[in-house]
Order: C-alpha cells, then sequence, then structure tokens
C-alpha cells in the first residue's frame, strides 16, 4: 500500500547517509582522447555527421546510430543557419538557450543506456532533440518527456519534433520547471539533465526507477563534470564521467534575462 515513492521521499534524510553514495569511475566510459576528437565530428549532411561520431567512437552502439540518423539535427537549431546544423558545435536556439553538440548527444544517450519499453525524462528540453532521439529508442511501448520552463521554446520543440518525426507519437513535452523533475510519471529508467545543477538533485535520484534507475547530469557551478548516479533500491551509485561546459540550471526569469 501506499507511493513508494512518497515514503522514499519522506525518507529522504535517511536515504542520503554518505555511505549510501559510493563513487566510482566507470573507466570504459572514460577516454583521454574524447575532447579533442570531439571537434572533428562535423559534417556537410546528417549522415555524415554520424558517420564521424562513430568513427570518433563517440556512437557506439547501434541504437543511438540509428536514433540520431532519424532524427535531423537542422530542424532544431531555431534561427540558426542551415549551413551551420552538423557542426560538431552548441548552437543559439534563442531564449539564452543552446543546443548540445552532436558529441555531447552522442554520448549522453550511450550513458543512458536506454531500452525498448522505457519511460525517460529530459529536463531542459531545449530544442527537443535529444526528447525525440530518446523516443525513437524507447519504441511505442517507451514513452519519452521532456520538460522545458521557456514557454516559446515548449511551443517551438513541438513543432520542430512534428516536422522532423511526424510518425513518432511516444513523446509529450511539458512546460514546467525542470528542477523538480515531472513526478506525475515517475519512476523513470533515465533522467538526462541538459543543464548544469550546482549541486546533486536529490529530488531527481528519488524519480529514478529503483532497479538501476541512471540519471546524467552536469554538476557544478564554475567546476562542472558530468556525472552518472546508478540507483539501486536505496543505494545510488556515482560515476564521475569527464569535466563539461554547460549553462546553469535556473529559474525562466534569471535565464531570460541575463546578459
Amino acid at each position: 500500500g501506499g507511493n513508494p515513492l512518497l515514503s522514499l521521499v519522506i525518507r529522504a534524510s535517511v536515504w542520503w547517509e554518505p555511505s549510501l553514495v559510493t563513487s566510482e569511475i566507470a573507466p570504459s566510459l572514460i577516454t583521454s582522447e574524447i575532447a579533442p576528437m570531439a571537434w572533428h565530428s562535423s559534417g556537410s549532411t546528417n549522415t555524415d555527421l554520424v558517420a564521424n561520431l562513430c568513427k570518433n567512437s563517440l556512437i557506439k552502439s547501434q541504437k543511438v546510430k540509428e536514433a540520431m540518423l532519424n532524427v535531423d539535427r537542422k530542424h532544431y537549431i531555431g534561427d540558426s543557419p542551415a549551413s551551420v546544423a552538423y557542426r560538431d558545435t552548441p548552437l543559439s536556439i534563442g531564449n539564452n538557450a543552446t543546443i548540445s553538440a552532436p558529441h555531447m548527444h552522442a554520448w549522453c544517450l550511450e550513458l543512458m543506456e536506454l531500452k525498448l519499453g522505457n519511460r525517460v525524462l529530459d529536463i531542459g528540453s531545449g530544442s527537443g532533440y535529444l526528447t525525440a532521439c530518446m523516443a525513437h529508442i524507447v519504441g511505442s511501448n517507451g514513452h519519452a518527456y521532456g520538460i522545458e520552463h521557456v514557454p516559446d521554446l515548449v511551443k517551438k520543440s513541438r513543432s520542430n519534433i512534428a516536422t522532423d518525426r511526424p510518425d513518432l507519437k511516444n513523446w509529450t513535452i511539458v512546460e514546467g520547471d525542470g528542477r523538480d523533475g515531472l513526478i506525475d510519471h515517475a519512476p523513470y529508467d533515465a533522467i538526462h539533465v541538459g543543464a548544469a545543477a550546482s549541486e546533486v538533485p536529490f529530488k531527481l535520484l528519488q524519480q529514478l526507477h529503483p532497479n538501476g534507475g541512471r540519471l546524467i547530469t552536469p554538476v557544478g557551478k564554475l567546476d562542472q563534470n558530468l556525472y552518472v548516479f546508478v540507483r539501486d533500491q536505496e543505494k545510488i551509485k556515482q560515476h564521475r564521467i569527464t569535466g563539461v561546459r554547460y549553462v546553469p540550471l535556473t529559474d525562466l526569469q534569471l535565464q531570460l534575462t541575463k546578459e
């Protein structure tokens, strides 16, 4: 009886004993070559870009390759010129937001280890690109939720996905503050955060599936690292992947008014 998620929230103070959060580096995920090689992955077409990401070992699995081949980045770059769509760099999408570089998208999709039928959440879903990739991978029995707090981006991202992939029906973009996650549809097999939290986002850890739910998020203010947190019932394993530079996970007013 009762909502198991709710009892987790109540027990949070017990649950987050430091002894329960173990830190492990996953050697297979770390290579010193990733950062410099990323810049050589640009292409002139989407197919080119994906081929280069594969060649540089940023895409390792068939499912991530298929997703990125079937979600065309040119539909998700806002007012940026079409000529830069397949460059391996972040691009502005307006509202002081960016679409991440393709190598980061590839990397995060690999780290999520998505499977058919999974329920997944993309926080700060922005252009909708990664939400569409996630929806492609989890298939029609799964569902990808995106949450975005800028109303203009919510509207545009829905239109971007509908234009690019009218066949894709297993996604929902919600307008809201992603810092609180999206409790209505929890628990999630994977949660991706597209902006840096200043500290470990415990609210999101509580919304992970207790059997191996994964949270992929940058953490830190000036000195940021990409982390994967894997939940095993009431224990969390923490893997530091690499140093990164992301925009901060912040409130709407701060985002829209920053210089």
